[in-house]
């Protein structure tokens, strides 16, 4: 579905002028739609109804309460690579059990803490980490639930900030390491190998690398079985894309249909995904004001109060978001730098973007934005970050104030 599109003039969300929020709850503001997101999840676990799935959204990508509830209330788990998430995600009421735990870095007491919670697998990206895991599982009294993130060098063409599954890459473990520490695990009697997961990036627009990465996991899960290693998990993790400009990507069955050869061929096994963007990205915007308009020589700039510490992607990524006036207009079109209130050139959400006259208090959205924008927010240049609202069927309710001064300075002393 489309989340944000304009009626009798006005741009809405499930029936909510985009204009009526901003004035009830102020900018900058993100804004979800209930029904995007949970109709992108339905749709991914519709693709793969036809055999043995666990869809685990990337809390990463968009952490609030209120949208981690859906995730609850569909009967879906979390992928999360943080104590913290850990904890948002069991407040939201996500059974731990299907929570798998991702990340390079985990450490000793995020160990502990998944460990305690009962998570359905820790997802291993190093020797050193599993040799960590095994003395946290030890003195736990626990037997660690293990799968290892293995790397399986596919190109996934995307922006390389967000590739992960190259031999370059930080994340995993390479493949031809990876039987030796599988054997190592199956081996340990504090660990309990139950699962082979990658993750080769994000913001995906085609299905052949995941076709790719996907038969070099079914080889070595092969490879496992042949050893007495059974496995019931294939975590074939997240980064189907999104449409912000002209991308075209494909579509949940089209993704479903390139994965269903290796799948077909590992019967036994639960398919793991792990969805974040493609969920939380259409889902949300950024709706801003217009503070000034001014003309620097030939350059135009449109000066709103949403900055790179609200949405930092066009800043670190060079990314695009369409903006579209809150009002439809029919004036002329001119090329204009959409910036912020921070003190960096840096600081813009649009450069060169076509865009109709506009003038102090307009109110504009920033679309595609659900997905790291408000989890990846800051308060650089002290500003307070944005609230943040959900939408529901011709209602709207914030779903985490506007920070204050006083929350600025929580917990620091003079």
């Amino acid at each position: 579905m489309v989340a944000f599109e304009y009626r009798d003039g006005q741009l809405a969300v499930e029936g909510v002028p985009l204009a009526r929020i901003a004035a009830e709850a102020g900018t900058p503001v993100y804004v979800y739609s209930r029904a995007s997101f949970i109709g992108a999840l339905a749709e991914l676990d519709a693709a793969f109804a036809d055999r043995r799935r666990l869809i685990c959204y990337s809390v990463k990508s968009c952490a609030n309460l209120s949208l981690l509830r859906l995730v609850a209330e569909g009967g879906h788990g979390a992928d999360i690579v943080s104590g913290g998430e850990l904890f948002k995600a069991a407040k939201a009421g996500i059974d731990p059990g299907r929570v798998v735990f991702s990340g390079v870095g985990k450490t000793e007491r995020e160990m502990d803490e998944a460990l305690e919670a009962g998570i359905m697998m820790f997802n291993v990206e190093s020797a050193a980490e599993l040799e960590a895991l095994s003395l946290a599982a030890g003195r736990s009294g626990r037997r660690a639930p293990v799968a290892l993130r293995v790397n399986p060098d596919v190109d996934p063409l995307t922006h390389p900030y967000i590739a992960t599954g190259l031999s370059s890459s930080k994340f995993g473990v390479p493949r031809d390491e990876a039987l030796a520490l599988y054997l190592r695990a199956a081996a340990d009697p504090h660990l309990r190998v139950v699962g082979l997961a990658c993750h080769i990036g994000s913001q995906l627009t085609a299905v052949a690398p995941f076709a790719a990465a996907a038969e070099r996991l079914r080889d070595l899960a092969l490879e496992l079985a042949r050893t007495g290693i059974n496995l019931q998990y294939l975590d074939l993790g997240g980064g189907l894309g999104i449409c912000y400009n002209d991308e075209e990507p494909p579509a949940a069955a089209a993704y479903a249909a390139a994965l269903r050869p290796v799948l077909d061929s590992l019967p036994n096994l639960t398919v793991v995904l792990e969805p974040g963007r493609r969920v939380a990205g259409p889902s949300g915007a950024l709706v801003v004001k217009v503070l000034y308009t001014k003309q620097n020589g030939p350059r135009r700039f449109v000066v709103v109060d949403g900055a790179m510490n609200d949405l930092c992607r066009p800043s670190l990524y060079g990314a695009y978001h369409a903006i579209r006036p809150a009002v439809a207009s029919e004036g002329p079109v001119a090329a204009a730098d959409v910036v912020g209130p921070i003190c960096e050139s840096g600081d813009f959400l649009a450069k060169e973007r076509l865009l109709p006259p506009v003038k102090p208090g307009d109110i504009m959205a920033v679309l595609d934005a659900g997905a790291y924008g408000f989890s990846m927010s800051s308060n650089y240049n002290a500003r307070p970050r944005a609230a943040e609202v959900l939408a529901e069927a011709g209602s709207f309710r914030i779903i985490k104030p506007r920070e204050t001064y006083e929350d600025l300075i929580r917990g620091e002393s003079a």
